[in-house]
């Protein structure tokens, strides 16, 4: 099915953060859309959150993502699954089975043909660690469920909002151990990734990308740090040779303003809050985060469970309508491309 005809899957993200609350809101910011969505939960947590929430659209039960067109027009559709349903606030680790269930159940939709894209509602992963749960965050978990039907792909994290595209060549790790992780393969190939979703999923006929340096002054020629001319440029190099518009390493003070000047369609920051400062600063509620390299859509709000927030049922939904309609933008990219 083309066009937007598919819907998207919603995750129910932590049942005692902000999640089941902004899924409603969204509803009603997104009902009049031409492509509909559903969420993947326990219908409970969906009933308490409606109360916090103040809305009183109905909530529909459906079997399948193809009646989740035809449910939308009457309220919120929901694929039921089972969750412990613990007080907005009050985070639960008997939840993290569910949590982990309506991501597994979203993707094998989309991966079956049934949904457009993901888009995740925020989880609290200390919460999901003790309960077992081995990968670093949502986007790693997500590159393993995408490895189905072969090797999983190399996830590349990328934050879009307040006229910045930011991707990530190392995502959470500490910051000492930084220069040690990034190597110009690394980045060549979060380069080449960057590139190929630019023209596929934002219909960027011929991107320009920039890489930020690691030091202060980008280096300066090496006087305060050889990780750009040793890592980053030898990469941009492999980068331009390959036909990806790369710049070499520009210094991070610099290089935000000059991708919101035009200068660049994405901006490649070397560690998590190098490049996720400039997007939060900019626009803290409407910023998503995109998850590249999978085979299919992924997108998410850019920010956290909340769970203060969602105890005092206080939730804006702005950044989840943002992520829902790039997930609709970029499900309609590729049906082009």
């Amino acid at each position: 099915m083309a066009g937007r005809s598919l819907p998207l899957a919603v995750t129910m993200g932590d049942p005692a953060g902000v999640g089941p609350i902004i899924t409603w809101k969204a509803y009603e910011g997104f009902r009049t859309r031409s492509r509909p969505f559903y969420t993947i939960a326990d219908p409970r947590v969906l009933e308490a959150a409606r109360t916090a929430s103040t809305l009183h659209y109905p909530l529909i039960l459906i079997a399948s993502p193809d009646e989740a067109a035809e449910a939308f027009q009457r309220g919120l559709p929901v694929a039921p699954i089972t969750s412990p349903v613990p007080k907005a606030g009050a985070p639960d680790p008997a939840s993290a089975t569910a949590i982990l269930d309506s991501i597994r159940l979203a993707v094998m939709h989309v991966q079956t043909g049934k949904a457009a894209a993901v888009v995740t509602n925020p989880i609290a992963k200390a919460l999901l660690y003790r309960a077992g749960f081995k990968h670093p965050g949502h986007t790693e978990f997500l590159a393993e469920l995408a490895a189905r039907d072969g090797p999983a792909p190399r996830p590349v994290m990328m934050l879009s909002g307040g006229g910045l595209r930011v991707a990530l060549a190392t995502i959470h790790r500490p910051l000492a151990s930084v220069p040690a992780a990034l190597s110009s393969d690394l980045i060549f190939d979060v380069g080449r990734i960057v590139d190929a979703a630019l023209k596929r999923d934002f219909g960027i006929a011929a991107p320009r990308i920039g890489l930020c340096g690691v030091n202060p002054h980008a280096g300066e020629d090496g006087e305060i740090g050889r990780e750009e001319i040793e890592i980053v440029n030898p990469a941009a190099q492999r980068l331009r040779a390959s036909g990806v518009n790369a710049s070499d390493a520009r210094p991070g003070d610099i290089i935000f303003h000059e991708a919101r000047s035009g200068l660049f369609d994405a901006v490649i920051a070397m560690y998590h809050d190098q490049g996720l400062i400039p997007v939060k600063t900019l626009d803290i509620w409407g910023g998503v985060n995109v998850t590249l390299g999978l085979p299919f859509i992924r997108t998410s709000p850019d920010h956290g469970v909340a769970y203060d927030a969602a105890a005092a049922g206080r939730a804006k939904a702005e950044s989840l309508i943002v992520a829902m309609d790039l997930a609709d933008s970029m499900a309609i990219a590729r049906d082009r491309a």
